[in-house]
């Protein structure tokens, strides 16, 4: 029997499409291509914007067409929070929310077995447990899910109501988990989670806990923290980061807004000031750091004016670069029922201003490392005798082919950038 998976959204998503996948490979299934022929095709899917859910249902469609006879089995935050329409779409045979959908192997097998289980649809939203997870596929780097689940019910996000509260295993177990990914011969580690600094909080213990225990586990070269809020990144993590010579000086730290008035519309637990002064700390103890931010376009109350400030107050940040998204409104949500709304052509043309401005920024922070030599991991895909890899402060570089470089680090000297593919290289 043969599986294939679409994971779509975030790296968390990733790590657990990962995780589920190698369950069926464990009892035999071989995992093919997407859009190869299979027998089971499993869509992991994604809610936070419109145009998310817009491309999982692309996607399960495509499985559909692929082969008519496979099992169509749609699972994660799109199902969980709108499995009705999901139902709608012809050629869909399971849908598992958040909940279930670690059981996906014994409910297709049961599905199998009957012929068609009608029950195969469990959306309930019961979050109750946790469970640990990373990426397999690629030896190189792995996605470490620690963290699940959000308290916060920002007003725009629908991801609380399709994953549930905040919560973690303990710092005990999630060092015995990555353990095991040092045995698999990765040699960075992306920690991940829906809201990754509250780790730990019903156990009483912390996140900064958690990566000093990390910290000494020999086989793990290099970890990132993958997204953490600002509220959440405290003093004493930046500055362990900054004296770890594990912890990469990567940051990613949500921003969402430019303005202390639309931040407050979006029930966010800090104004700008804070942020900047957050970032100024990171800065002053890892000048080279990279510090990515997310930046949301066209929320209710961002007029032309409020639009003026936002770009200004990012303009005078120290941020890399910006995951740009258009704000749509999502079911469930406090915003629903806000005044303030704001045009979709606006919302779009704001995105564009901000997209011109991340990528302004990141021509800056390349430009800026011009000349410098940072330690590279280098990645196993061939493209066209070329290899690629990450410096610790994630730029990407590339250089000739060398098969015995591959998953390991070396010092690499950033001297000619290629603008045109923002990488760059050593021939």
């Amino acid at each position: 029997m043969t599986i294939a998976a679409h994971t779509l959204g975030c790296k968390l998503n990733f790590a657990e499409t990962s995780d589920i996948v190698r369950t069926f490979t464990l009892n035999g299934w071989t995992q093919v291509d997407f859009d190869s022929a299979a027998d089971l095709y499993v869509v992991n899917t994604c809610t936070v914007t419109a145009v998310a859910e817009k491309k999982c249902r692309n996607a399960i469609r495509q499985a559909v067409a692929a082969n008519p006879n496979a099992i169509v089995a749609v699972i994660g935050c799109f199902a969980q929070n709108s499995a009705d329409q999901i139902a709608k779409i012809e050629g869909v045979d399971i849908i598992l929310g958040n909940a279930d959908k670690h059981n996906l192997y014994p409910v297709v097998e049961r599905y199998i077995q009957t012929g068609g289980d009608k029950d195969a649809c469990n959306t309930a939203a019961s979050f109750s447990s946790f469970h640990l997870a990373y990426s397999h596929a690629d030896r190189t780097r792995t996605f470490f899910k620690i963290q699940d689940g959000c308290d916060y019910f920002c007003s725009y996000c629908a991801i609380p109501f399709a994953r549930g509260r905040s919560r973690s295993a303990t710092i005990d177990q999630t060092v015995a988990m990555a353990r095991q990914i040092a045995d698999s011969g990765a040699k960075e580690v992306i920690l991940t989670g829906v809201n990754t600094g509250t780790f730990g909080h019903q156990h009483g213990e912390t996140l900064y806990g958690l990566i000093q225990q990390l910290d000494k586990i020999e086989g793990i070269e290099r970890y990132r923290i993958s997204s953490i809020e600002p509220n959440l990144l405290t003093d004493e993590i930046v500055n362990f980061v900054a004296n770890s010579k594990k912890f990469l000086p990567h940051f990613h730290i949500p921003l969402q807004a430019g303005s202390d008035n639309v931040l407050a519309l979006m029930h966010r637990r800090y104004d700008t000031a804070f942020y900047a002064s957050l970032l100024e700390r990171i800065k002053s103890v890892m000048p080279d750091a990279c510090i990515a931010a997310d930046i949301m376009a066209g929320f209710n109350g961002e007029t032309d004016e409020e639009f003026g400030k936002v770009l200004s107050f990012v303009d005078s940040l120290p941020i890399s670069y910006l995951h740009v998204f258009t704000f749509s409104e999502r079911p469930l949500t406090a915003a629903l029922r806000m005044d303030g709304r704001i045009p979709i052509h606006h919302r779009r043309e704001h995105s564009r201003q901000l997209q011109e401005l991340s990528d302004r920024k990141k021509q800056a922070f390349y430009v800026s490392q011009q000349g410098l030599t940072r330690p590279v991991l280098w990645e196993s895909n061939n493209k066209d005798g070329m290899m690629y890899g990450f410096t610790d402060n994630y730029i990407r570089v590339r250089r000739p082919y060398e098969a015995c470089l591959v998953n390991t680090v070396t010092p690499f000297t950033l001297s000619s950038l290629l603008d045109n593919e923002e990488v760059f290289v050593d021939y």
